[in-house]
């Protein structure tokens, strides 16, 4: 009994230093990607398959596809948006890239990591688009795969009346 009582001190002991650790552990500084902002992909029938989604999986669509709403960390006052999206196959919004699909990153600091990347010899294959929801810019990655960068201003997605799959 002893034994189990011992084990079980210390199982708890290293799960609230764990714990604690997790929780005071800083982020790390500076521009960097902080989630996932969304995933796109091609399709046959864009309409289609998000109307199946819909009905099969209870995904809330909107005209592009589906936002994921969740909650920023520790703070649960700060929203937070993922957007899933079907595009038509003959879509060139994927452009340079063959791929089938294309990843947004949400970021922090776009501007600073945009210099940051520039310095490794990484540019963005348009410029920055500025909206009333966030900066967006596209570049590729080593293995050919375009990717979107999007700085979000998550008060005014969400503003816009966004709805949301929860």
């Amino acid at each position: 009994m002893k034994k189990i009582t011992l084990v079980a001190l210390l199982l708890v002991a290293f799960l609230m230093g764990y714990g604690f650790s997790q929780l005071t552990r800083k982020p790390i500084p500076g521009p960097r990607v902080t989630a996932l902002g969304g995933i796109f992909f091609k399709a046959k029938n864009p309409a289609a398959l998000k109307a199946w989604y819909e009905k099969n999986l209870g995904m809330r669509m909107v005209g592009s596809g589906t936002n994921f709403e969740w909650h920023q960390g520790m703070d649960s006052t700060k929203k937070g948006f993922t957007l899933w999206a079907p595009f038509k196959e003959t879509t060139k919004y994927f452009q340079p890239s063959e791929k089938q699909f294309m990843i947004n990153y949400r970021v922090e600091q776009l501007d600073a990591l945009l210099i940051k990347l520039k310095a490794s010899g990484i540019l963005p294959t348009d410029s920055v688009e500025r909206v009333s929801y966030g900066n967006f810019v596209h570049l590729m990655d080593p293995e050919g795969n375009k990717i979107e960068l999007w700085e979000p201003n998550d008060v005014e997605y969400a503003r816009m009346g966004t709805i949301t799959t929860k």
